[in-house]
């Protein structure tokens, strides 16, 4: 890689990795956790942020407000101290402290809210982050689970990486859905490329979408899909598999100490559904599934034991 300018520009382009898990197919991890930040919020983070500046909403001075499970409040942190803005982070309870601490180390503000069932709940954080918004003037709301500029920069970044990597025999992708950003934007540019490729979602086995409406809560982060969102494209989507927190969480150790990878819970969420979707996969297939963030972040929970 060639020496960066900017700590921005050292954002993408993480390796493509093969992966031994039991299937016909070839199966490769895109390591999304050794971004500069940490996780695949990365590139959505420095996008939106992007973008605002661009549109003259986000201007020197201005405080940047963002909801998020961790992750996006990490890159956000992490972008807003480097350019010098002023960053407020919502969280829900239920961060793990690593995340909670790296946020704060960053130098931003972080206002903890208890968990909801429902986005739309005044007491969450997506509520909290919308409130003081309005009440502090020079403040932009980035707002990742309804911005289209979350899943254009999956589209712009993360679509052409994989697609150049593979060598364009890329024949299913599987990600966590949370927001929708990076299984609409990648699908996208891939279905563009190529419209026989095969876009996997995974989500919760209980989060909004899987219960029909009726979420109930898990413990899993970074993936969920607890709201409609013009960022989930579901045009792009072929299946969608849900994933129990018990599934999902089982993989991590499995994932750490036979295969080397210490993941986080969302990671261990898409691994657990390609390995349920393996006998669908030929010896003529690649597939590639997003491992978004490092177990690092999660050992306090005590998922690996």
């Amino acid at each position: 890689m060639k020496k960066a300018e900017t700590l921005f520009e050292a954002i993408g382009n993480t390796p493509l990795v093969r992966i031994p898990l039991k299937t016909q197919g070839s199966v490769y991890a895109k390591l999304e956790y050794l971004n500069i930040g940490g996780s695949i919020k990365d590139r959505s983070a420095l996008f939106m942020i992007e973008a605002a500046e661009k549109e003259g909403t986000l201007k020197p001075g201005a405080t940047i407000i963002e909801a998020s499970s961790g992750n996006q409040g990490i890159a956000v942190a992490m972008i807003g101290a480097a350019k010098g803005y002023k960053v407020i982070i919502t969280v829900s309870d239920k961060i793990s402290k690593e995340k909670l601490a790296t946020i704060k180390s960053y130098g931003a503000e972080v206002v903890v809210c208890p968990s909801t069932d429902f986005i739309a709940d005044p007491r969450g954080y997506h509520c909290q982050a919308k409130i003081l918004h309005e009440r502090l003037l020079h403040s932009v709301f980035l707002n990742q689970y309804f911005n289209l500029q979350n899943p254009q920069a999956h589209y712009s970044t993360l679509g052409p990486e994989l697609w150049e990597q593979t060598g364009g025999t890329i024949t299913h992708f599987f990600a966590a859905a949370g927001t929708g950003g990076v299984i609409s934007g990648v699908g996208k540019y891939l279905k563009e490329r190529n419209s026989r490729v095969k876009i996997i979602a995974v989500d919760t086995a209980t989060s909004f979408r899987s219960t029909g409406g009726k979420p109930k809560p898990y413990k899993m982060e970074g993936i969920g899909i607890d709201f409609k969102t013009p960022c989930l494209n579901e045009l792009v989507i072929d299946e969608f598999i849900p994933v129990t927190d018990e599934q999902g969480l089982g993989m991590l150790p499995v994932l750490s100490a036979q295969y080397g990878f210490l993941v986080g819970p969302s990671s261990g969420a898409v691994a657990y559904a390609l390995e349920s979707y393996a006998s669908k996969l030929t010896v003529k297939d690649t597939a590639v599934i997003v491992f978004a963030d490092s177990g690092r972040a999660y050992l306090s929970k005590s998922y690996y034991s």
